[in-house]
């Protein structure tokens, strides 16, 4: 026995040596994990430390799986195509939310939009009946008979539409980055792209494959009860080249052309440079008939009612119509599909991943007697 105790020790403290490296090596794995984890938790931190966009919510299962699967890989599983023939051919049809946040950001920067009344349909086309004449109401006693009223006369309105696109482009770099914010990136590019195709479209589209402006509509001299229906009544500025010397006086009357029923929520619409000449304009007393807002976000004001400025209204030149004054909410429709489609296409422009976005949208004059225009004319 004491001749193998010896042995018995060495082996004994051979085993101890074993076990310990085993030991290190699982604690070595174990933090090697650890470290991954830590690492993975980082980068979702980080992504989650991004302040929410115009009050967003966390996304949901449908918008991550478009955005982290589609848009940034390119994987096509349970998306809905647009087109039943060859998936993808039409583009995908985008979350509700991203959708909305289109929207959003293209109504703050598209000024026509903005005053306009936007109504959402699911088909490509849209109608509306509205009334143009007749009597279908009258007064009478408690106990009296009810007569006949007149037939109203009623009019169909039909806006012209098109194919709206943005074709923005992101590096593949940007797309592999987790903490780039593809959803935000995309909708800022294609509200951007969306806003200067429609803008001039709202104001003067010939509603061939695109909305038909309001200043394509018909125009006349005449007063809202001798007009044709559709047809817009302008006042003359006095001066056949400019807006003449008592400008602020047409003005006014441009103002109480206007029904009172809609000078309630009417604006002016103008681009720049008109802008810059009404901004000089004085009272006889010294005083600006210009008003500035006051407080942040209140557009600035001339006659007391907020001016829009849309880049894409004509320069002030004879025969022009450099400012239009209305309620646009009442006056001027647009009618939009619900639902934008976006295509992946990381072939044309490579190492560029183009997004091709479209968006089907139409408009047209609603009531006639809701806008008026200024017309440079003697």
């Amino acid at each position: 026995m004491e001749v193998n105790a010896p042995a018995e020790a060495l082996d004994a403290s051979f085993d101890i040596v074993t076990r310990q490296d085993a030991a290190d090596k699982a604690i070595g794995a174990i933090r090697s994990e650890v470290d991954e984890v830590k690492s993975r938790l980082d980068r979702v931190s980080r992504a989650a430390a991004r302040p929410a966009l115009d009050g967003a919510t966390p996304a949901s299962p449908e918008v991550k799986s478009f955005v982290d699967g589609y848009l940034r890989r390119g994987q096509v599983d349970e998306l809905k195509s647009l087109t039943g023939t060859v998936p993808g051919d039409g583009g995908y049809a985008v979350p509700r939310e991203i959708d909305a946040l289109i929207a959003a950001r293209l109504k703050a920067i598209s000024p026509i939009r903005a005053i306009a009344q936007v109504v959402q349909t699911g088909t490509a086309g849209y109608r509306k009946l509205i009334t143009t004449g007749g009597t279908a109401s009258g007064w009478v006693s408690e106990t009296a008979a009810r007569p006949e009223t007149a037939t109203p006369a009623f009019a169909e309105i039909v806006p012209p539409s098109g194919e709206l696109y943005a074709n923005p482009a992101a590096s593949q770099a940007m797309l592999d980055d987790a903490v780039f914010d593809l959803e935000s990136w995309l909708a800022d590019e294609i509200a951007m792209e969306f806003a200067r195709a429609e803008g001039a479209a709202f104001v003067s589209g010939n509603g061939t494959n695109r909305p038909k402006g309001f200043l394509a509509a018909p125009t006349s001299a005449l007063g809202d009860a001798a007009r044709a229906f559709g047809t817009l009544q302008y006042v003359a500025s006095g001066d056949a080249a400019t807006l003449g010397d008592t400008i602020e006086l047409v003005l006014i009357d441009l103002v109480h052309a206007l029904q009172a029923g809609h000078r309630q929520g009417a604006s002016w619409v103008m681009n720049a440079v008109t802008l810059a000449e009404l901004r000089k304009l004085k009272t006889s007393d010294g005083a600006f008939l210009w008003q500035p807002g006051l407080v942040e976000g209140q557009p600035d004001r001339l006659l007391g009612y907020p001016v829009v400025e849309a880049a894409d209204m004509p320069d002030i030149a004879a025969d022009a119509f450099p400012i239009a004054f209305g309620n646009f909410r009442a006056g001027y429709l647009i009618a939009e599909r619900n639902a934008t489609a976006i295509l992946r296409d990381p072939f044309t422009n490579k190492p560029f991943v183009h997004f091709y976005a479209t968006k089907r949208i139409g408009g047209q004059v609603l009531d006639s007697d809701a806008i008026k225009l200024l017309k440079v004319s003697a």
